[in-house]
């Protein structure tokens, strides 16, 4: 991006892991979910950054300063046998939201999706997350109701793997 444009959207580097905390644990206060992180820094470092890296952030920056980021991951769709991007969060601080930020980042990971071959850029958002629901149908994005998302964690997920 030009350097003299408001917006910057840059992949983030592993001196970023306090950033990326701080993001997160923003995120989790705005769905009301802080009680649920555990991340750390640390671990932040080995899983994004490490030899085993499973995950990318984006940081998006308002003239210079961090305002939001992108955590993301490959998938696959095996009707189109193709890759594609899973956005697992986005957050934009609520100062800086409104002056286009999300839709920059959304457009890069678009990017990015068409970059690596990708076909889809997929992502949840929590049912009552209304303005995130019409900023998403604002850009063309589209709900898939006739989907229900799973998920298996915690002791239910360690019952199962003990059975493998």
């Amino acid at each position: 991006m030009n350097s003299l444009a408001p917006i910057e959207i840059r992949p983030a580097v592993a001196a970023d892991c306090a950033l990326i905390l701080r993001f997160i644990i923003a995120l989790a206060e705005y769905e009301k979910l802080a009680d649920q992180v555990v991340a750390t820094e640390a671990r932040l470092h080995e899983t994004l950054f490490g030899g085993a890296a499973t995950a990318e952030v984006l940081i998006a920056e308002w003239q210079q300063q961090p305002a939001g980021f992108a955590l993301f991951f490959p998938n696959y769709s095996t009707f189109l046998a193709r890759p594609g991007i899973y956005l697992e969060d986005l957050f934009v601080y609520p100062e800086f939201r409104g002056r286009g930020l999300g839709k920059a980042i959304l457009a890069r990971l678009a990017a990015l999706t068409v970059e690596r071959k990708g076909r889809r850029l997929d992502w949840s958002v929590l049912d009552w997350n209304q303005p995130s629901i019409d900023f998403y149908r604002s850009i063309g994005a589209r709900p898939l109701d006739e989907w229900t998302q799973f998920r298996l964690q915690g002791e239910s997920l360690q019952d199962l793997a003990r059975t493998a």
